[in-house]
């Protein structure tokens, strides 16, 4: 909602930019389950959002020839290119794009709009991922007065 200029969210609370709210969903991959391959719902969205998503490794990722990529129903690699072999995504190291950066991701200027309630997948694709643990992030803002992103427990 809007009031004197102002994007106000559900609570009332001035929205003061595009970072406004962050949530965070770790992923323990393992297969089957969280590793098969197929599209896994990360975030839930409703309405229309202003959204950026990455990825911090903590434990190395496992599955040769596996490769996954972060977007919506449509554009799977919308929001996060895709990573060619998951095997070289490591511990410590930040998922932004195609390439792994360690420690220190790149900038966080690139906020998308998700029309429609679209939700964020992550899309695994070749072969199964074995192991590893990324926890993904999400900073958001809504840009309809029914934009809201929840956290999807991994499944």
């Amino acid at each position: 909602m809007i009031v004197q200029g102002q994007q106000i969210d559900a609570n009332s609370r001035t929205v003061t930019s595009n970072e406004a709210f962050l949530l965070e969903s770790t992923w323990t991959f393992v297969n089957p389950g969280t590793g098969a391959t197929g599209s896994h719902t990360l975030f839930t969205v409703t309405g229309d959002v202003l959204i950026n998503v990455w990825g911090y490794c903590s434990t190395n990722m496992d599955g040769a020839g596996a490769d996954f990529e972060v977007g919506v129903t449509g554009n799977t690699p919308g929001l996060i290119a895709q990573i060619a072999d998951v095997e070289d995504l490591d511990a410590g190291e930040v998922y932004q794009d195609a390439t792994p950066y360690v420690g220190v991701g790149i900038s966080l200027l690139n906020a998308k709009p998700v029309h429609g309630g679209l939700d964020v997948l992550l899309k695994i694709t070749n072969a199964n991922i074995t192991a590893g643990v990324v926890t993904f992030y999400c900073t958001w803002r809504p840009l309809s007065s029914d934009g809201s992103v929840t956290v999807t427990t991994p499944a």
